[in-house]
């Protein structure tokens, strides 16, 4: 099994379920803010699944390629720390949980550097 291809399915497919229950059941129910929130979560996660599957098929080409598969764990501990703080974030109100946000960012930062690292070396 190709973990990165079955991750970025499970995420895109976790983000369309995601947004869908953002704009019909917690629309009205959230503040503005809070919905604009979720929405950011939901379309970072939905980037990144689309990364997920990238790397997936990346590494389908080149299975040693320990840079692609660094790239692959950082993009969904991204997803998991950048996307899942945004929508704890935004049901429960609870503003610390913004101080995780920026960890799940700057693990997207080192996963897109690594990459390109891995496309400078592949290619």
């Amino acid at each position: 099994m190709n973990i990165f291809l079955f991750l970025g399915g499970l995420n895109g497919f976790l983000s369309v379920a995601l947004g869908a229950f953002g704009a019909h059941i917690l629309e009205g129910r959230l503040s503005d803010h809070y919905l604009s929130t979720w929405q950011t979560g939901v379309q970072y996660q939905m980037f990144h699944a689309v990364a997920l599957l990238a790397i997936g098929i990346l590494l389908s080409k080149f299975p040693d390629s320990s840079l692609l598969s660094w790239s692959g764990w950082l993009f969904f501990v991204g997803i998991v720390l950048f996307s899942g703080s945004l929508y704890i974030l935004s049901i429960s109100g609870i503003k610390v949980l913004g101080a995780i946000t920026p960890i799940g960012g700057v693990s997207f930062l080192a996963a897109w550097i690594l990459l390109m690292v891995a496309s400078s070396k592949l290619f």
